[in-house]
């Protein structure tokens, strides 16, 4: 059905079923209702316009009289159809024909004083005066903006019919005319009635149809409406600025009305997408949806997902790409990925100081549904299958000694002097083994995350934490199975009697760094353990020294970060001194503890992970001259060589000064060591080793893999957070820091001794390698990894 609705208030006509009378002629009627005047623009203009809306075609028509002009138009009406008939078929072609349609495409020659439209640029079309010609094709015009250039003929898209000596400065006032004159559903109806002719038309024939004139107003405005259109009309055919357009078929229509509506739909969703982050960004801090909100429709997941990929600048997919891009475009801000994380953070969906890192390098901080599972299956049958070779040596006093946040204690301590006077220690291992079997679940889901990451704002365990902590850490005054390495010492600190064996001990005290050391300081009679274990530890360091081992403790801060997601969580700084004496007695058993394994697999054929470090012939007594201690240490690090790694026989280690190394002491929290230990565990079984020497160097490529993305991750961790906290420190305090090394000129290496970090500054003339200096903070940015110091004078 068809309605024609007076929109001043004229009529309301409605066709029945029977016949179809011409739009052509029924607009014609319409336009004998309306006044009209003849502008000095030389135009028809119209004060009352008409608004029609295609509901369907054919038809009688019915009458619903609003004024009595209706009668006068329904009396005219047949007449002015066939007059109308007659001057279409004169100009209306059937597409299909041909016919005529060279005639459609006569090229009107240009000339100063004819008013055209022309493409600016990609984006914007513009109304314009031609004025002269600019060379033998260019043009000169002036445009609606009242700005003068030269345009080639390919950027004229239409040349409004006449009209002559046209003034530009009323352009702006032409162009207010005809968007008060578009009305889109017009197009609609002459789009059926050519449709049901098949017939093309031109912008003047289209303004003839639906506002009965060609004047130069309304054949620009049908030109609007054709060019403008993504419905119902295409081009037929082009020859420059004029063009002839075609009704596309009812399948097309209805095909690009619902492509129509499927992308008005998503525009508007797309715009409640944005209202809902400029609402997010402006809650305070402690009002912020939480995260768990942006996830719960998978439109806004997806958008939200898209900026986190893009923010991260990893796993970023080209079409999450274009989605941030379109979203920050549309917040009004730069397309880069530090505007999408900080707009992010800004909605509450990234806490302040989110992790960037920890996202580039994907890890995994939880473990899947089914590794959970299977942990607790084992923690539950709690079988040991070595218990039967356990030799019990619960009546020792262990110390377990590691850092004061240590979640997963791996190692603990033994000592005694026997009668002859020797010392003989032992280094407990936690068993992980004595649960997990290689080739498992619980194994592959540990080897394929090689470590336990240690974050100043979490820790993220190889294996499940319950599993971890309950069925496998060291726990005081607690009978637990372990793995314990015995060594006799000789007067000088070298090995005379070793052994490997399946034991069950139960650890005396757990104890810090700090703790330890203070007891080493007391020396309290009533821990005579400790102190054997301290002398011990001095009788290997000199051993090594003699073997040609080379010191190179340094101190290093270490970061606790409490309720990380805050704006400005508590940040806890230690400064650890590797040369304390309670660090270095761990340090001296560990590297025992792996001398031995190695000399343990060495002599039974065993294939592990010896680890050997050439030493390339350091001459420790060319740096004599560098104060000892961290400046004699990062010049001897520089030259150092990176480890290497043989799988069936022990290689020196050069820089601890041992003729073999097997890291065998934290099965827990390292893969590698946990290697070790199914080794060594099958061979005490008397079963065949589980990994031939070519299957450990395979696994070990993929596992020492897993280290470096650990290591960076913590080093860069770690970085950001002692920056944080100076960033927070008052400008005006002092920080003593030592010089290393001079980089360029009077730029040096530095390490800050109250926060253990490296950095660089410009030194004040005068100052040499090993002096301590005073540096005050000019400029500490976590995000950027920036910092600047300056050399305060004394």
């Amino acid at each position: 059905m068809m309605a024609v609705r007076a929109v001043n208030g004229c009529a309301i006509i409605r066709p029945s079923a029977c016949s179809s009378p011409s739009l052509s002629s029924l607009f014609c009627c319409f336009h004998q209702l309306r006044p009209q005047t003849r502008s000095k623009l030389g135009f028809i203009s119209s004060n009352c316009r008409f608004k029609l809306q295609f509901n369907g075609y054919a038809g009688k028509f019915g009458v619903f009289a609003v004024h009595s002009l209706v009668d006068s138009v329904l009396e005219e009406l047949q007449e002015r159809r066939r007059t109308r008939q007659i001057r279409a078929s004169n100009r209306l072609v059937l597409t299909s024909s041909g016919e005529l349609l060279k005639d459609k495409l006569e090229k009107q020659g240009l000339r100063g004083g004819l008013l055209l439209e022309f493409k600016k640029d990609s984006e914007r079309v513009l109304l314009a005066v031609a004025q002269k010609p600019d060379g033998k094709k260019n043009w000169m015009v002036s445009d609606q903006n009242g700005t003068s250039c030269s345009i080639k003929p390919q950027q004229i898209t239409y040349v409004v019919p006449g009209v002559e000596n046209f003034d530009h400065t009323q352009i702006s006032e032409f162009m207010q005319k005809a968007q008060d004159n578009l009305d889109s559903s017009l197009l609609e109806l002459a789009w059926a009635e050519l449709l049901e002719k098949n017939k093309s038309v031109t912008p003047e024939e289209l303004a003839e149809m639906i506002y009965g004139i060609a004047e130069p107003l309304e054949s620009y405005c049908a030109h609007l409406l054709l060019s403008k259109d993504e419905i119902y009309f295409s081009v037929l055919e082009s020859k420059g600025y004029c063009s002839v357009y075609t009704p596309r078929s009812t399948d097309q229509v209805e095909e690009l009305m619902r492509r129509k509506l499927a992308k008005e739909t998503a525009e508007k969703e797309f715009q409640e997408f944005i209202d809902l982050l400029y609402s997010a960004k402006a809650r305070s801090m402690d009002a912020k949806l939480p995260r768990s909100s942006w996830k719960s429709e998978d439109r806004i997941c997806d958008r939200i997902e898209a900026l986190a990929a893009y923010a991260v600048e990893s796993f970023c997919s080209d079409t999450q790409k274009r989605t941030a891009g379109t979203i920050l475009t549309a917040m009004g801000l730069a397309k880069t990925p530090s505007s999408a994380l900080n707009l992010l953070i800004d909605i509450g969906y990234f806490p302040v100081h989110v992790n960037l890192d920890l996202l580039k390098l994907n890890i995994r901080t939880n473990h899947p549904e089914e590794i959970v599972l299977a942990a607790e299956d084992l923690l539950s049958e709690s079988r040991d299958i070595d218990e039967i070779r356990r030799k019990d040596l619960t009546h020792l006093k262990v110390y377990a000694i590691d850092v004061d946040e240590a979640d997963e204690l791996d190692d603990a301590l033994s000592a005694a002097r026997l009668q002859d006077g020797r010392i003989k220690v032992w280094i407990h291992v936690a068993d992980p083994t004595c649960l997990v079997r290689p080739g498992s679940n619980l194994d592959k889901e540990a080897m394929s995350r090689g470590t336990t990451i240690f974050l100043p704002t979490a820790t993220y365990p190889m294996f499940p934490e319950r599993l971890a902590m309950e069925g496998m850490s060291l726990k005081q005054g607690t009978k637990c199975n372990t793995m314990t390495v015995s060594v006799v010492l000789h007067s000088d600190g070298s090995i005379t009697e070793h052994s490997v064996e399946n034991t069950i001990i139960r650890p005396t005290y757990m104890l810090t760094y700090e703790s330890a050391s203070e007891l080493l300081h007391l020396n309290l009679e009533e821990e005579p353990e400790l102190k054997i274990l301290s002398e011990a530890a001095a009788l290997r360091l000199h051993w090594r020294r003699q073997q040609g081992a080379v010191d190179t403790s340094m101190i290093e801060a270490r970061v606790k970060v409490a309720n990380p997601d805050d704006p400005e969580p508590q940040i806890n700084l230690y400064v650890e001194n590797q040369a304390d004496p309670a660090m270095r007695l761990v340090s001296e058993m560990m590297i025992l503890c792996g001398e031995v394994v190695a000399t343990f697999g060495s002599c039974n054929n065993i294939p592990l992970p010896y680890r050997g470090q050439p030493q390339s012939n350091i001459d420790v007594s060319t740096f004599s001259h560098l104060p000892e201690g961290p400046v004699r240490s990062a010049a001897l690090v520089k030259t150092m060589r990176a480890a290497e790694y043989d799988f069936r026989k022990p290689i020196r280690h050069g820089v601890l000064g041992v003729p073999g190394y097997v890291q065998f002491t934290s099965p827990i929290r390292r893969y590698m060591d946990l290697l070790a230990h199914y080794q060594v565990k099958s061979f005490i079984r008397g079963d065949a080793p589980p990994f031939s020497a070519g299957q450990l160097e395979g696994i070990a490529s993929i596992v020492n893999m897993q280290h470096r993305v650990a290591r960076k991750l913590f080093s860069s961790s770690l970085r950001y957070w002692v920056l944080e906290y100076l960033r927070r420190q008052p400008k005006e305090r002092k920080f003593r820091a030592l010089i290393l090394r001079f980089i360029k000129d009077r730029i040096a290496a530095l390490i800050l001794v109250e926060v253990g970090l490296q950095a660089s500054a410009w030194v004040l003339v005068g100052s040499q390698v090993g002096d301590e200096i005073e540096v005050q903070v000019e400029v500490a940015h976590p995000r950027d990894d920036t910092l600047s110091l300056k050399h305060v004078p004394e």
